[in-house]
C-alpha cells in the first residue's frame, strides 16, 4: 500500500511516501527548486517521491494532506473579524490567498496527481506533528508533546500514544503560542521571522537573561502547562507584516536594524565585516543589550517548555517523550528536557518543524486511519535524493573538471583527512540528502574542530555569516562521553539529529575550540556505524590521526540558499566560496592553489 503525504502553504512545503507502513522517501520543495523555506505545492518533491517509489500519482491507494484547510481557514476569518477594521489587511491577504488556492488543496491533489477524491485524506495539523514523531519512534507507548507557532487553531498540545493510535488530551489554542512569542522577538531583534529562531538561539549565549523579568510580562504560565500571552504587545494576530506592538518596544527600546552586523565584545570583529567601525565601542555595547535580550527570551522558552514537558509527565506517568513541532528545533530547551524532567529517553524527529508534518499525514493515514499496525522507526535521516557515481562522474566529464577518481574508500577517506589536518575545508556529498534543516553527513562542509580558528576560518571563507552562529561537532557515537556531558549517548534519537545542546566536558574545551560553543556547550551530532558508515570511517580515521574523534560540522550551503542537492549544485557552491576541496560521491577535486 501507498500512501503520499503533503504538506504546504506556510513554509517548508515538503512530501514523503510510505509503502507498507515504510518510509521511501521524504523532501522538502526547497532542495529542487532553490528557494529557501519554499512553501508553494510540493511537485518536485511529490515527482521525486513517485520515482523513488516506480509508481504514479494515480496508483497511489491514498493521499494524506497535513492539516484541514477549511478550518484554518476559519480561524482567519473569526480572528480578522474580531479585530476589524485593525485587522483589514490581514483579511483581505487571507480572502486573496485562501479563496484562490489555499481552501481548494483537494481539488488540486487531484488535478495535480490524478487521485480519486475518495483517496485524499485530512489530518489535523497538531495531529500530523504528533504522528511525525511516535509513529517514527522506537516506543511502543510515550507522551506527546507538541509545541509551534499555529496549525488550525492549536499552538500546543500534549497527548499519548500507544501502539498505532494516538490520542491528544490537552491543547493551547491561538492568538496564545509559545512559538509566536519566540518570532516576535526573531523579528525584534532584526531577524526574518520562520527563518532566524536559530539565530536568536545561536545570539543568547552571548548575552546574560538580564530582562527576563520583562519577557515574564508578555505570558503567564501555570503549573498545569497552559498558558496565556498578554496580547497588548502583540500584533501578528492583526498585522500582515509587524509581529510586536508599541507597548513591546516601550518595554525592551528600539528594535535591531536588521542592515547592521552584529558583534559583541565577546564575540569579537571577524574581518569579513569589514573596516572596524570608529564607534566600534558603542556598537558593541548595543548589540550587547541585544544579545541580553535574545538571552532573556530564550531563557523564558526553556522554562516554559519545561513547565509544560513536567505537565505531560505527571498527566501520563510515561518516562518517554516524542516532540514536535517548530519549538522542537530548539536544541537548546531539548537537552534540559532530558537533563531536568522525569523523562528519561525523547524522540524528536530530525524534520520537527511543517515539513515534517508530510511524514506525519501519511502515517497518521495509514495507522490510525487504515488501522496499520506499525513497522518503521527512523533511525536516520537520509531520506531525499541520491545521484549515482555515473552521474556524477558524467557531470565531472561533461564540464571538464579536474578531479581524482577514487575507488578505495580507505584511501579516499585518508585523502579527506589529510586536508582536514592541513586546515583544509571540504566539502562532503554522499548518498541521498537530508530530510530536515541539518546537514549530517550527507551534504556537510567538515573542518577540523581542534584549531580555534576554524570558525572564523569557515565563516570568512565559506558562510560570510554573524559571528555568533555555532558549528556543530560530529563525533563517533561510542566516545560521545569523553567530549560531552551525555550519557549512553547510543539510546538517544535526538543526538543523531543534532537536536541536543549539551556541555562540552571541560578538559575539552580547549581541545575542540571550534565547536564549542562561548557558553561552553555544543550541539552535537552523534554518528553510528551502521547508520551512515562513509561518514563514521572517516571521523574513526581522522580521531586515529589526531587522537580527537570529532570534526566540525556545518552544512553545505552558502548563506540564504538551501542545502545543495545536485552534483551541479555541490560544485557551483564549492567554486563560489573558499572551500579547498570538494568530495562528490567518490570522487575527489582540489581548488588550485594561487600561485
Amino acid at each position: 500500500m501507498d500512501v503520499l503525504g503533503i504538506s504546504c502553504y506556510f513554509h517548508d512545503a515538503a512530501a514523503a511516501l510510505l509503502r507498507d507502513g515504510r518510509l521511501v522517501a521524504a523532501a522538502e520543495e526547497e532542495r529542487f527548486t532553490r528557494k529557501k523555506h519554499d512553501y508553494e505545492f510540493p511537485q518536485h518533491a511529490i515527482d521525486f517521491c513517485l520515482r523513488m517509489g516506480q509508481t504514479r500519482g494515480a496508483d497511489l491507494d491514498y493521499v494524506v494532506f497535513f492539516e484541514k484547510p477549511f478550518v484554518k481557514f476559519e480561524r482567519l476569518l473569526v480572528s480578522s473579524l474580531q479585530l476589524f477594521p485593525r485587522s483589514h489587511q490581514v483579511f483581505r491577504e487571507a480572502m486573496i490567498a485562501w479563496l484562490t488556492d489555499k481552501l481548494w488543496i483537494k481539488g488540486l491533489i487531484q488535478k495535480r496527481l490524478g487521485v480519486k477524491p475518495s483517496k485524499i485524506l485530512f489530518s489535523e495539523h497538531h495531529l500530523s506533528h504528533a504522528s511525525s514523531a511516535f509513529y517514527c519512534s522506537p516506543f511502543d507507548e510515550a507522551a506527546v508533546l507538541t509545541v509551534d507557532g499555529v496549525g488550525e487553531w492549536t499552538t500546543a498540545s500534549l497527548g499519548v500514544g500507544r501502539g498505532s493510535e494516538i490520542q491528544l488530551l490537552k491543547e493551547i489554542r491561538f492568538p496564545h503560542s509559545l512559538g509566536l512569542l519566540y518570532s516576535a522577538f526573531t523579528a525584534f531583534l532584526g531577524f526574518e521571522v520562520n527563518e532566524g529562531e536559530y539565530k536568536v538561539m545561536g545570539m543568547a549565549p552571548f548575552g546574560s537573561p538580564r530582562y527576563v523579568d520583562k519577557v515574564w510580562k508578555l505570558i503567564r504560565v501555570q503549573p498545569d502547562g497552559s498558558f496565556e500571552l498578554d496580547m497588548d504587545y502583540f500584533a501578528f494576530h492583526h498585522s500582515t507584516h509587524q509581529t510586536f506592538s508599541r507597548k513591546f518596544e516601550a518595554l525592551f527600546g528600539p528594535p535591531r536594524d536588521p542592515r547592521t552586523n552584529f558583534f559583541t565584545p565577546s564575540s569579537g570583529y571577524p574581518s569579513y565585516f569589514g573596516e572596524r567601525p570608529t564607534n566600534y565601542d558603542e556598537l558593541a555595547r548595543q548589540n550587547e543589550h541585544y544579545a541580553d535580550i535574545a538571552a532573556s527570551i530564550q531563557a523564558v522558552t526553556e522554562e516554559v517548555v519545561l513547565t509544560m514537558a513536567r505537565a505531560v509527565h505527571r498527566e501520563t506517568g510515561l518516562r518517554r517523550l516524542c516532540l514536535a513541532g517548530g519549538v522542537a528545533l530548539n536544541s537548546v530547551a531539548n537537552g534540559r528536557i532530558l537533563r531536568e524532567t522525569p523523562f528519561e529517553e525523547l524522540y524528536i524527529q530530525p524534520a520537527a518543524g511543517d515539513g515534517g508534518g508530510a511524514v506525519g499525514a501519511a502515517l497518521y493515514g495509514y495507522h490510525a486511519v487504515l488501522g496499520k499496525p506499525r513497522a518503521f522507526v527512523m533511525e536516520h535521516a537520509a531520506w531525499g535524493e541520491e545521484h549515482s557515481p555515473v552521474a556524477v562522474q558524467r557531470f565531472l566529464e561533461r564540464n571538464t573538471i579536474s578531479h581524482e577518481h577514487v575507488d578505495d574508500e580507505a584511501k579516499l577517506v585518508e585523502r579527506v583527512v589529510d586536508r582536514l589536518e592541513r586546515g583544509k575545508v571540504v566539502g562532503w556529498c554522499q548518498g541521498r540528502f537530508e530530510w530536515g534543516p541539518r546537514a549530517l553527513g550527507q551534504r556537510s562542509i567538515l573542518a577540523d574542530p581542534r584549531r580555534a580558528d576554524m570558525k572564523h576560518l569557515v565563516n570568512l571563507k565559506i558562510k560570510f555569516r554573524e559571528p555568533f552562529r555555532p558549528f556543530a561537532p560530529s563525533v563517533l557515537v561510542e566516545r560521545t562521553a569523553e567530549y560531552f556531558d551525555l550519557p549512553d549517548a547510543a539510546k538517544h534519537y535526538p543526538a543523531r539529529f543534532m537536536l541536543y545542546v549539551v556541555n562540552v566536558k571541560e578538559d575539552k574545551r580547549a581541545v575542540i575550540p571550534a565547536v564549542t560553543h562561548v557558553d561552553g556547550t555544543g550541539r552535537v551530532q552523534t554518528v553510528r556505524r551502521d547508520v551512515n558508515p562513509r561518514y563514521y570511517r572517516l571521523i574513526e580515521a581522522f580521531g586515529e590521526a589526531t587522537g580527537v574523534p570529532v570534526v566540525l560540522n556545518t552544512s553545505f550551503n552558502l548563506r540564504g540558499e538551501p542545502i545543495v542537492n545536485t552534483p551541479a549544485e555541490a560544485f557551483r557552491t564549492f567554486s563560489e566560496s573558499g572551500m579547498d576541496a570538494l568530495v562528490l560521491g567518490d570522487c575527489l577535486i582540489d581548488k588550485p592553489t594561487s600561485s
